[in-house]
Formats: structure tokens, C-alpha cells, sequence
């Protein structure tokens, strides 16, 4: 990218390294694509963070704001009536709010966590009426989403101002 020098890109962090059991390997790796994605949202001003950098109308502020729907239908047990419409942030909500409501998020999808010990178990959350999937199969699903729209983040990042790597 013209104008971007070896010091405006950021190095890139190993996958984790975790412990030997499925659980841990597949928490450890979630929670290294959650910090992945907000660390490429912050520090991104306005109006860059909400600027649509391809047809669809995708933005890194968009894209955060909508993982925290997932995380909360997923884990929480939240209803999302309209998932198009969390690919967009609330026009008065900052940077700073997307993201500290990201990060609280996940750390009550944790608390959920951690009280899982079989993988195989649904996921305790209280959704009426629709059963709820495996912890197993949220975790696997939450690692595809995060990661996928991650990937997405790092591309738009590198757009508006060339830093690279997670």
C-alpha cells in the first residue's frame, strides 16, 4: 500500500498455545480471534471505522457490533430479529462503546462457559421453545464466525490504513 512503512504495520501473534484438552484448545482459540477482531477496531477513527469498504456495505465497526449479536444469541440466549441490521453500529454509539460492549459480552459468555464442563451438553441458555446446540457446536461455530469475519477485518483494516497482522 503506497505510503505505509514497515513501522505502521503491526507484527502478527501465533495462534495460542494451549493445553491438551479439547475444551481448552477450543476456548483458547476463541478467545484469541475475539481479541484478534477488537484489537483491528481500535484506535480506527470515525468516520474510517464506519466507512462501507466494499459494495455491501461492510465496516469494521459494523462487523464487531454484529459478533456481539452472535456471542449473545449463542451463549446468552438472546432473540435477533433482524441479523442484517447488526452488521451496523447505532449511529451514537462510539468506537469505544462497540467495543467495550464486545468485551463485556464475551466475558458473560465466559462466565457461561466456564460453567460447561461436557461438550457434548446443550448450551444452558434460556431460549424457550428452540433447543439449544452443544457446547461442542457453539464453541466450534463461534471460532468459523469470529474467525471469518475477522479475516474480513484484517482486509478492511489494511485499507484504510495499512496496518497488517493480529
Amino acid at each position: 500500500m503506497p505510503g505505509t512503512t514497515r513501522r505502521d504495520r503491526r507484527g502478527d501473534t501465533p495462534p495460542p498455545r494451549t493445553a491438551g484438552s479439547e475444551t481448552e484448545t477450543l476456548r483458547g482459540f476463541l478467545d484469541y480471534l475475539r481479541a484478534s477482531i477488537a484489537a483491528k477496531v481500535e484506535g480506527v477513527p470515525e468516520p474510517r471505522v464506519r466507512a462501507a469498504a466494499v459494495p455491501s456495505g461492510t465496516n469494521l465497526l459494523g462487523l464487531l457490533n454484529h459478533l456481539t449479536f452472535v456471542e449473545r444469541s449463542i451463549f446468552l440466549g438472546d432473540d435477533v430479529a433482524d441479523w442484517q441490521a447488526t452488521f451496523q453500529a447505532a449511529p451514537a454509539d462510539s468506537v469505544s462503546d462497540v467495543v467495550a460492549r464486545y468485551r463485556e459480552t464475551v466475558e458473560r459468555a465466559n462466565e457461561v462457559l466456564d460453567g460447561c464442563t461436557d461438550l457434548g451438553a446443550p448450551v444452558p441458555r434460556p431460549r424457550l421453545g428452540r433447543p439449544a446446540p452443544s457446547v461442542r457446536w457453539a464453541l466450534t461455530h463461534m471460532i468459523e464466525e469470529t474467525g471469518r469475519h475477522a479475516g474480513h477485518a484484517d482486509i478492511i483494516r489494511e485499507l484504510i490504513d495499512g496496518a497488517t497482522g493480529r
